[in-house]
């Protein structure tokens, strides 16, 4: 299991930072430096508390594997909000939780009694697509060649922000994906509503907009926090529920878009290494992690983490 320093996950070369794990190119620039400076608004305080939980109120221990998760994750944000301890061994741990950025991969093996995401190890465009129409009863995949109008064509990988807007009927292009094209537009945005699960259930929804020319773009004019209830029916999120259990997905963020014409969800990724959302007013960044550091020790410890988030 990696458990080197996670400043090794990157190096910098000719004004550029490279990202060796997903092989990232990013310029060194103002905007970067500001995304940076956003995310120390998360690390700082989340550490901090962190630090004092560990004393006053220690959490649960977790082996996470292959990987530990850095501190740009949500669930290290969560995990260390909350106190948890992380482990190097399975023999020394109270729960298991497989975590691997990849798209598809192996969970090792593991004999933990209370064992986390171990199943949920295919979240490629293709099995998020097939998943999704077998749950909501209706289909998000498109054939290129048989279908008429807009569609979205987009790798397979997970975050690789890859997609573009392709007129239909065309030939598909080997190794890529097609989905309809959900119409999210609201003025010149379009809104993607971000929901992080825990035990396979919506605990918060991220409002997310970005300028329609950027649609596909990793990074968002602004965030607002809301609770699932207020953005979901009550039988949308036992479909959502449905559709995280059929994923096997204990942990992870949903992108999921609502068509303005019909009103009907789209689940159209699924990101069980999900990252923050940068653009959250700070005050409700802080709110947002001590949600999910209480959801995420409910998993993980039952009961006996009641009041300690």
């Amino acid at each position: 299991m990696s458990r080197t320093l996670w400043t090794s996950d990157f190096h910098f070369e000719g004004g550029r930072v490279k990202v060796h794990a997903t092989g990232a190119d990013l310029a060194l620039d103002r905007g970067l430096l500001e995304e940076v400076g956003l995310w120390l608004a998360y690390y700082v305080p989340v550490r901090l508390k962190g630090a004092l939980t560990s004393v006053m109120r220690p959490g649960p221990r977790v082996w996470f594997a292959p990987n530990a998760p850095r501190p740009w994750y949500l669930i290290w944000m969560a995990a260390c909000w909350g106190g948890v301890r992380f482990v190097r061994t399975p023999q020394d741990a109270d729960a298991a939780f497989y975590f691997e950025d990849v798209t598809t991969g192996e969970s090792p093996a593991c004999n933990a009694p209370r064992r986390f995401n171990f199943n949920c190890v295919d979240v490629s465009k293709s099995h998020v697509a097939e998943v999704f129409g077998t749950v909501f009863g209706y289909p998000l995949a498109v054939d290129p060649a048989a279908w008429t109008g807009l569609a979205v064509e987009k790798g397979e990988g997970n975050g690789a922000h890859d997609g573009r807007v392709v007129q239909c009927p065309s030939p598909a292009r080997p190794g890529w994906t097609y989905q309809r094209l959900i119409d999210t537009v609201d003025g010149d945005h379009v809104v993607d509503l971000r929901t992080p699960c825990v035990a396979g259930k919506p605990v918060l929804v991220f409002i997310k907009r970005r300028p329609v020319h950027d649609r596909f773009a990793n990074y968002n004019s602004s965030v607002a926090l809301r609770e699932p209830a207020e953005i979901f029916s009550a039988d949308e999120l036992a479909t959502i529920e449905r559709f995280c259990a059929a994923m096997d997905l204990d942990w992870g963020g949903l992108d999921i878009l609502r068509d303005k014409a019909s009103g009907r969800l789209y689940i159209v990724d699924v990101n069980k290494t999900d990252m923050p959302p940068l653009r959250l007013p700070w005050p409700q960044k802080m709110r947002a992690i001590a949600r999910l550091a209480r959801a995420f020790l409910l998993m993980i410890d039952g009961e006996a983490a009641r009041g300690r988030a």
